[in-house]
């Protein structure tokens, strides 16, 4: 099918760097960092995309570029391939692209290099030049400054589309953009407006739902939220640091040691907060990680010996969808439970529908809980769900993104 013209007219008064509106493309070749980091399925010549998600998140901004004739060179990271395996080739995904557009899409004979100027120089309007996977270069992940300048050499403008990468300060994303004229695309701009305004100024009652399984990961934003929402639910296997932490015998459930330390340190937190942090009050047990497992649900939380904690029970489930259908503004990240195994998915499965009947904003924040929302069919009723998991953390954090502070600003 072909790709639909973006219709990202409006920028958000938020967004505090220039965006493709601020670029003169027509003729231009402009290198598009964006995050075609995807799952592939298959083997040799016959791998395949498994889940287009994130090329289609991208579509808006490289149609807009090449509706306004600019020649498109696109480069992005596949997995963590050593040297040059073929097996993490960008020739799948630049198919993939070719078939969702109708696109005229080649892949180039590398990343960097003379050979791959000249591929660039060829392109004519609104051609389109997939690179190959950056990590193929050593120099990415560092940095380098001769990979960002190679880059450089192979368009006129820059414009950064890849949000799920933006907390790296890696040569695609931070390198080259100190190079070139440099804008973000419609998919980062949307990111960090719209996560930024969980932060600024939220409809209330805010309530944030947390899974997933460690604490460590997550502290800085249970932290944060604890100041800014009204209610913090939290499950998955961080609620077993919890557990631990309150003296509760928690079984063969995975347990972060380190998780246990800093779970208390947010329960003492949130005695002085206005927020109320929420625990699960009765689970859903196994006797072992497995869609055969023997189940048992449990009326509290004491985890008996032989047995793990993998979801919360339907009383926990019930509590926190009504939380989130009456939020004015509802955010979510992590599963509930293990809810790849159906025994133990019907937690995160009440939690989608929460989100998707909520009338309020509603973010889902990347990661499991975004595939969540996606395999329950919920995904289109919320306000967003975002391409970045490790990026949407750390935005909300209060960090800066080395990927977003890179562009130029506005002046």
């Amino acid at each position: 099918m072909a790709a639909e013209p973006a219709a990202e007219a409006s920028p958000s008064p938020r967004f505090p760097k220039k965006t493709v509106r601020d670029l003169d493309v027509a003729g231009k070749r402009v290198l598009v960092r964006v995050d075609f980091n995807v799952p592939l399925e298959g083997e040799g010549a016959e791998r395949r995309v498994a889940d287009e998600t994130r090329i289609e998140a991208a579509l808006p901004t490289l149609s807009y570029l090449r509706d306004q004739r600019a020649r498109l060179v696109i480069v992005s990271h596949l997995g963590r391939p050593k040297d040059r395996d073929p097996a993490f080739s960008m020739a799948p995904v630049a198919k993939r692209l070719a078939g969702l557009t109708g696109w005229d899409v080649r892949v180039a004979s590398g990343v960097v290099g003379p050979a791959v100027e000249s591929e660039a120089l060829e392109l004519g309007e609104g051609g389109v030049l997939v690179l190959e996977n950056s990590r193929y270069e050593p120099g990415e992940t560092k940095n380098d400054p001769d990979l960002a300048a190679g880059l450089a050499r192979l368009a006129d403008a820059y414009v950064n589309d890849a949000f799920g990468a933006a907390h790296r300060a890696h040569a695609t994303t931070v390198g080259v953009a100190e190079l070139l004229p440099s804008a973000a695309g419609f998919l980062l701009e949307k990111e960090v407006s719209v996560l930024g305004a969980l932060l600024a100024d939220p409809a209330r009652p805010f309530v944030v739902v947390l899974g997933g399984a460690k604490v460590s990961d997550k502290i800085a934003v249970i932290e944060r939220f604890l100041e800014l929402a009204d209610a913090l639910l939290v499950g998955g296997a961080m609620c077993f640091s919890f557990f631990r932490a309150l003296g509760h015998p928690t079984g063969d459930s995975l347990v972060e040691q380190e998780g246990v330390e800093l779970a208390g340190r947010a329960l003492e937190l949130a005695k002085g907060s206005r927020c109320r942090l929420e625990l699960p009050e009765d689970l859903v047990l196994g006797d072992r990680f497995d869609a055969a497992a023997e189940t048992r649900a449990v009326d509290g939380v004491d985890v008996p010996d032989g047995w793990m904690g993998l979801d919360v029970g339907p009383r926990t489930a019930a509590r926190y969808a009504d939380e989130v259908a009456k939020a004015a503004t509802a955010f979510w990240n992590g599963p509930m439970g293990a809810f790849e195994l159906e025994p133990f998915a019907a937690g995160t499965r009440r939690v989608a529908e929460a989100m998707a009947a909520c009338r309020g904003t509603t973010v889902v924040g990347g990661g499991d809980s975004a595939a969540a929302i996606a395999r329950f069919g919920h995904a289109d009723a919320v306000t967003h769900v975002s391409t970045g998991g490790g990026a949407a953390l750390e935005l909300l954090e209060g960090r800066e993104l080395p990927g977003v502070e890179a562009l130029d600003g506005r002046q």
